[in-house]
């Protein structure tokens, strides 16, 4: 089987695993489930909860080694929390997009108003799925670990912190050392996270999870900027939403600040220094290399 065709089939698998995890549509609050629901099965390449699971095999011993079913809520939720910052990204009052994955964007669907109901509900409903891993774990101490990390890569110290800085200064002079904090936390945080769990939960020691963090860190800083030099070069019927929307947004990129020479230059330093981190790590590297190898270098 290929990288591609292993890609396909895990992904499948992963799913699978959310749409276990899902709300039931029912009752008055029928309209906004519906919402949460639309928002989750937009598509998108489910790379946060794979590389959850990959990472978490990686130090548990492959797919036989067993536990899966703790990592499994947290896959779900870490979903759903990166589908809540998608909803709330594309509202008028922020990017003011139009257009996700190829689909209408959940406020064009369901109105403003239930579009940031939505968005605020999958960020709690994911730490009510995360929580279902205390009932599967015989490490309740790790689960509570992992949910402590969760809360704070998706909060102001990580994800929403990130975004922050990015709101601000959209329109204005920003610094590189500001742009690398907005894409180390917007970014990078929920790939950090991802992987930190997944090391956690397999049974990483300190150290590792450490590496594993860094690792992350690279892969999510090279995702940020090779999804600017998409947005400029790419196709917008191939990546499934506008493209020049940083530009329309009035907003700093690296594409902009260094130029397009400098941008790809710096995905593939990025990409060689995860490799170089991922070989130090115990297990089978085969799969996760690819997988780093197909998000990095992605045309859409």
């Amino acid at each position: 089987m290929s990288s591609r065709e292993q890609l396909e089939q895990y992904t499948g698998e992963v799913e699978a695993v959310i749409e276990r995890y899902l709300p039931r549509k029912a009752g008055y609050q029928r309209t906004v489930l519906e919402a949460m629901n639309y928002s989750m099965k937009a598509g998108g390449k489910r790379l946060r909860p794979l590389f959850m699971r990959e990472v978490y095999r990686l130090f548990a011993g492959g797919p036989e080694g067993g536990g899966e079913a703790a990592v499994e809520p947290f896959m779900a939720a870490i979903e759903m929390i990166h589908t809540f910052s998608l909803v709330h990204d594309d509202l008028p009052c922020m990017d003011n997009d139009t257009l996700r994955r190829g689909m209408d964007t959940t406020w064009v669907k369901y109105g403003y108003d239930m579009a940031v109901l939505a968005g605020d509900a999958l960020a709690i409903y994911a730490f009510e799925t995360a929580a279902k891993a205390f009932s599967v774990s015989d490490r309740p101490d790790l689960v509570g670990q992992c949910m402590g990390l969760l809360a704070e890569k998706s909060g102001i110290s990580g994800m929403i912190g990130g975004q922050t800085a990015d709101v601000e200064l959209t329109g204005k002079e920003v610094s590189p050392e500001k742009l690398d904090f907005i894409y180390r936390l917007k970014t990078g945080a929920l790939l950090e996270v991802s992987m930190m769990i997944g090391a956690i939960l397999g049974g990483a020691d300190r150290e590792q999870v450490k590496a594993v963090e860094k690792m992350a860190s690279c892969v999510g800083t090279a995702f940020q900027i090779q999804d600017d030099i998409l947005d400029v070069v790419g196709d917008a019927r191939v990546i499934g939403k506008p493209v020049l929307s940083d530009e329309k947004n009035e907003k700093t990129t690296y594409v902009t600040l260094y130029g397009m020479e400098a941008a790809r230059k710096a995905v593939m330093e990025l990409s060689k220094e995860a490799e170089e981190i991922l070989e130090s790590l115990p297990g089978d590297h085969e799969f996760l290399s690819c997988l780093i190898d197909i998000l990095i270098t992605r045309v859409k």
